[in-house]
């Protein structure tokens, strides 16, 4: 029996499966000839793009019915090392203990975690809502401020960070915190970049459309400054200045799974692996990376595939395609990925959507806000576990945004 082993049950690990699974139907090739086995923590997809609003814990999918559909071997556990000279890897079990499987290909879809400099007291007292362990505990750390007497330190948040997670997590804030500590709390949204500009990936043309909606959401913006220090009554910045905040959110930035390092080919400086046009990594005998583990070239002009989920989806459908047809001795399929959109959600102000790489506005207000909505509750589940519709959809047509129109951004 040969084996596709897939680290990682996030967008690009699932879709790699769904993708392995639907060529090794498509060749008549049977499970106990070619196995496709996940390992991840947990049997679920976590909504990532979600986890900045409230209840993130149940921001998930379970998987466990899609994988035994299409007969998926799930693994439960956490990898802790990748040893490709012996196509192996180890990992922990549930109960603790240490295993190690066998590999004939290994797709890396491990995803990616925020970034954490080494600011004095970021571990400590910073939050995060890039995982979900994180974000359910600044849910219980937001509820918890309401048994606290009021203050200036209690109701005011800052938001380090001025990317798309920064500026949906800000402008999600106001309206959470009051729903929490009362209507006429005097709630304040600071939200901090050492940039220039905030939504430095939107380009000039939806920037300004952008500011506005901060501001009308009632969250201040502080540019050309950083977050130095933080300790458990506030923040200290770049200038100097000092804030009194009992709630501080670090969304400055993304990095690669670690276990990309493991892998002995070039990475870049957000740890991904560089990977060839069918997401090979090159000189590294049957191994694909995926998702935000892989740099890969999304369309013939050069541009580099974000680490979004909407371009994780589609390089994981890629990356378990070209892993299967691999192993059966048929050809790959380079990835490419031409279309790009871009939909953020503003809190109370509506949200933006704009296509392009140099993305232009289509959509503003409650227009835009009703995409985000069907986005992040329908586009971005899983789909339904129906073996028939999910082997009629190939690699190129997952997310084909030229076609549908839409996508997810966060």
């Amino acid at each position: 029996m040969k084996r596709i082993l897939i680290i990682g049950a996030g967008f690009a690990g699932l879709y790699a499966a769904i993708s392995a699974a639907r060529l090794r139907h498509l060749h008549h090739a049977s499970a106990d000839d070619v196995e496709i086995a996940l390992i991840a923590p947990e049997p679920f997809l976590a909504i990532r793009p979600r986890l900045y609003e409230p209840r993130p814990e149940t921001m998930k999918a379970p998987l466990g019915e899609l994988f035994r559909e299409l007969r998926i071997r799930y693994i439960q556990g956490a990898v802790e090392t990748i040893d490709t000279s012996s196509s192996s890897v180890s990992f922990v079990g549930p109960d603790g203990g240490h295993e190690t499987l066998a590999y004939d290909r290994l797709i890396l879809a491990a995803g990616s975690t925020g970034f954490r400099p080494g600011v004095p007291g970021l571990s400590e007292h910073g939050f995060g809502v890039d995982l979900m362990d994180e974000a359910v505990k600044l849910d219980r750390h937001l509820h918890a401020l309401a048994r606290r007497p009021a203050s200036q330190a209690r109701d005011t948040v800052v938001v380090a960070g001025g990317g798309f997670t920064g500026i949906e997590t800000a402008t999600e804030i106001p309206e959470r915190l009051r729903a929490i500590l009362g209507a006429d709390a005097n709630v304040r949204v600071i939200l901090v970049d050492r940039g220039a500009v905030i939504a430095p990936q939107t380009g000039d043309n939806p920037r300004p459309v952008i500011a506005k909606a901060i501001a009308d959401a009632g969250v201040e913006i502080m540019l050309d400054v950083g977050v130095t220090a933080l300790d458990d009554g506030g923040v200290t910045l770049s200038n100097g200045q000092r804030i009194d905040s009992a709630t501080v959110i670090w969304t400055a930035g993304m990095r690669a799974s670690a276990l990309t390092a493991q892998i002995p080919a070039p990475r870049d400086t957000l740890g991904r692996l560089i990977v060839e046009p069918d997401l090979r990594v090159p000189g590294v005998t049957g191994v694909f990376a995926t998702g935000d583990t892989a740099r890969a070239v999304a369309d013939d002009l050069g541009n580099i595939a974000p680490m979004t989920c909407q371009f994780a989806i589609r390089l994981g459908a890629f990356a378990g395609h070209n892993a299967a047809a691999d192993l059966l001795g048929l050809p790959t399929e380079p990835y490419q990925q031409p279309t790009y959109v871009v939909c953020l959600d503003l809190g109370s102000s509506g949200a933006i959507f704009a296509r392009g790489w140099d993305p232009q506005l289509e959509q503003t207000g409650e227009t835009a806000k009703a995409t985000k909505r069907e986005i992040n509750t329908v586009w971005i589940y899983p789909p339904a576990p129906d073996r028939e519709t999910l082997f009629a959809i190939a690699p190129e047509q997952v997310l084909d945004l030229s076609v549908s129109g839409e996508a997810a951004s966060a």
